[in-house]
């Protein structure tokens, strides 16, 4: 195989073991644990620096639940549409639980100056 070929299979394996890992996500350290590995270790298959072997592909395979081939072969992409959904929904929920929050405050200030001014009217 040549050098050429050798670095853009690593690359590859590196991008679809990274969008694996994104996928579950895992942080580099929660693999390279699971492998056994250091995370600069693991950090270097992920970039596809390191040329990385059979049983080590075999591991990494088992452990995202996928066949070697798929590692080796497909390129693993999240779909952009359903990352940008799943930004909006989340997005859309930040900003209900803040309007819920400032709700809340101006409820706890109103019950705060009620109960002041009964106070007051009582001494």
């Amino acid at each position: 195989m040549s050098e050429s070929i050798k670095k853009k299979t690593n690359k590859s394996a590196g991008k679809n073991i990274r969008t694996l890992r994104h996928e579950h996500g895992w942080s580099q350290e929660d693999v390279a644990n699971r492998l056994g590995i250091s995370i600069p270790a693991f950090s270097k298959i992920e970039t596809g620096v390191t040329d990385i072997n059979l049983s080590r592909l075999e591991q990494i395979a088992n452990i995202f639940e996928v066949s070697v081939v798929n590692l080796l072969s497909l390129e693993y992409t999240e779909e952009p549409a359903v990352q940008d959904e799943s930004f909006n929904i989340i997005q859309k929920k930040l900003l209900d639980r803040e309007t819920e929050i400032t709700n809340l405050q101006r409820k706890v200030i109103l019950l705060y100056e009620e109960l002041l001014s009964k106070k007051n009217s009582i001494s």
